[in-house]
C-alpha cells in the first residue's frame, strides 16, 4: 500500500518535529509527521522505548529561556523543570496548535530512500509506504548510544546510561559512572546517595557551573547584564566560577585543559558536594577490566559491581543511507548543521549543538528548512540556495577554540550561528510573504 505524494515528510514528533509541524502548518504545503511511539515528546517521554530519560532528570536551561517561541512555560514551573513537567509542556504545545492531526503515531520508518528524481519513499515497519518531495529528519541525537569496550574480563554489569531509569538499580552496589557530560554527572549524583559507593571516571578536567548565581538561574543571570566582548566575558565568568568552586584538583578531578565556554557547559555543582564528602570518588580513565575490579590509568583499582557508560550518542539517522549525511569521523557534514550537501531535498533539525536553550533556535532554523522545502521548482531562491549548500563553508565557531573531541565536532557559537542564519535568510528573501507556500 502506498499513499499519495506529500510535499514534506517529517520523521519524529519530539520538540524539533513539533517546531517543524507548527511552521509547516502556516503554509499551504501538504505534510505529515511520522512518529514511531504512541505520543509526542521524543526523549522526554520516559516510557517511550529507547528513551534516555531517568527519574531525576531536569532541564539544564531555565524555564525562563527554554520555552517554544510564543508559548512560554507555565509560571508555576520551577526554574529547572523535571522531565515529567517538560513532557506535559510539550504535550500542551502540541494541543494548543492542534499539531497531532498532522502526526501519524506508532509508525516506524525502516528505510527512507531517495529516488532518482530527488523525491523520497518512506518504507514503514508495517509494510506501508509514503512518498514525499522533501524529507526532514527530526529524530534527535540521544537514541543511538556510543559504547566503549575495554580489554579484560569483568564479572559485574556494564550498561550505557540510556538504560538507566532510577536509583533502585544502584542500591547495595559499588557503581562506576564513566563520562562527565550533564547526564553522567547527574547519574553520578544519584549513585552518590543511593549506592554503597559511587565513582566517577573522567578523561579530562571540566568546568562545573552552578545552576543559580545570586538566586537567579545561570542563563538569566548571564543575560541580565550589559553585552560584553567574549574574551572579557570568558575572563569574568572564569574568575567567578573559580571563586565559587575553588580548585577542581582538591576534589580529585583533573585541572580543566580548556578555558571556560570552550566546551559544552556542565550545569552541576552538586557533584562537588558529593566528591567533597567522599560519597563519590573521582577516578581517571579506565585502562582495563580485571574480574571484580576496574583498573584505572594511574594503576589504581576498585572493586565495582555496575559500570554505567555515560559516553554519549551517535548523531544517526538509521533509516538513511550513509552518503546522505556525508559523515566524517562519526559526525554528519551538513550545511549549517541542517542541509545535506548531496541530497538536495533533505534536511535535519536538531543535530547541531550549542550552549543555549534549543527550542527558539529550532524555530529559527525551521523557517529556512520550510523555505527550502516549499520553494517553487526552478525558483530564484532554489537556485541560489542550492549553490550555498554546495559551496558555502562558514566558520560557525565564532573564533572560539572548542575542545577537540567527537562531542564538540558539530559545536557552534550560538550568536555567530544565529546572525549568519538571519543574514542568509535576508539575502535569500525568506521573509518574503510570497516565498513560502504550496509547490
Amino acid at each position: 500500500m502506498s499513499e499519495s505524494m506529500l510535499d514534506v515528510a517529517v520523521i519524529g514528533a519530539g520538540p524539533a518535529g513539533l517546531v517543524m509541524a507548527r511552521r509547516l502548518a502556516e503554509t499551504n504545503a501538504s505534510f505529515k509527521v511520522f512518529e514511531r511511539n504512541g505520543g509526542v515528546g521524543g526523549i522526554w517521554d520516559i516510557d517511550a522505548p529507547g528513551s534516555p530519560m531517568y527519574e531525576t532528570a531536569h532541564f539544564i536551561s531555565s524555564r525562563t529561556h527554554s520555552g517554544f517561541p510564543g508559548f512560554p512555560m507555565p509560571d508555576d514551573y520551577p526554574d529547572y523543570p523535571s522531565h515529567r513537567q517538560l513532557l506535559a509542556y510539550i504535550k500542551s504545545f502540541a494541543a494548543h496548535y492542534d499539531l497531532e492531526r498532522h502526526i501519524r503515531f506508532n509508525t516506524s520508518v525502516d528505510k527512507a530512500v531517495q529516488n532518482d528524481d530527488s523525491t523520497w519513499t518512506l518504507n514503514f515497519a508495517d509494510g506501508t509506504q509514503q512518498h514525499a518531495r522533501y524529507l526532514v529528519a527530526a529524530n534527535g541525537v540521544t537514541w543511538e548510544p556510543n559504547t566503549i569496550e575495554w580489554p579484560g574480563e569483568f564479572n559485574g554489569e556494564i550498561r550505557h546510561t540510556v538504560t538507566y531509569r532510577n536509583v533502585d538499580e544502584m542500591k547495595g552496589k559499588r557503581v562506576l559512572v564513566v563520562g562527565a557530560g550533564n547526564s553522567g554527572v547527574d547519574i553520578a549524583c544519584d549513585a552518590s546517595f543511593a549506592s554503597e559507593q559511587a565513582f566517577l571516571s573522567v578523561r579530562r578536567g571540566y568546568h562545573f557551573l552552578p545552576k543559580h548565581i545570586m538566586g537567579q538561574p545561570l542563563d538569566v543571570f548571564a543575560s541580565g547584564g550589559p553585552k560584553i566582548p567574549y574574551r572579557l566575558q570568558q575572563k569574568l565568568f572564569s574568575g567567578l566560577i573559580r571563586l565559587i568552586n575553588g580548585d577542581m584538583t582538591r576534589y580529585g578531578l583533573p585541572k580543566p585543559d580548556h578555558k571556560l565556554l570552550e566546551s559544552h557547559p556542565i550545569m552541576n555543582t552538586q557533584i562537588l558536594h558529593y566528591l567533597g564528602h567522599g560519597d563519590c570518588i573521582a577516578k581517571g580513565d579506565v585502562e582495563r577490566l580485571d574480574g571484580d575490579d576496574v583498573v584505572f590509568a594511574d594503576g589504581s583499582r576498585e572493586q565495582i559491581d555496575l559500570i554505567l557508560q555515560a559516553t554519549g550518542y551517535h548523531h544517526a539517522c538509521p533509516f538513511l543511507d550513509d552518503d546522505v549525511l556525508n559523515e566524517h569521523d562519526g559526525r554528519p557534514d551538513l550545511y549549517l548543521g541542517m542541509f545535506s550537501r548531496s541530497a538536495p531535498t533533505f534536511a535535519v533539525l536538531g543535530f547541531i549543538e550549542f550552549a543555549s536553550a534549543a527550542y527558539d533556535n529550532f524555530d529559527q532554523m525551521a523557517e529556512l528548512i520550510v523555505a527550502d522545502a516549499t520553494a517553487a521548482e526552478g525558483s530564484d531562491f532554489g537556485r541560489r540556495f542550492a549553490t550555498k549548500k554546495q559551496n558555502h563553508q562558514p566558520d560557525l565557531t565564532g573564533g572560539r577554540n572548542y575542545v577537540k573531541s567527537e562531542r564538540h565536532a558539530n559545536y557552534v557559537e550560538v550568536e555567530t550561528y544565529l546572525e549568519l542564519l538571519a543574514d542568509l535568510k535576508s539575502e535569500l528573501g525568506v521573509d518574503s510573504p510570497n516565498l513560502i507556500g504550496a509547490r
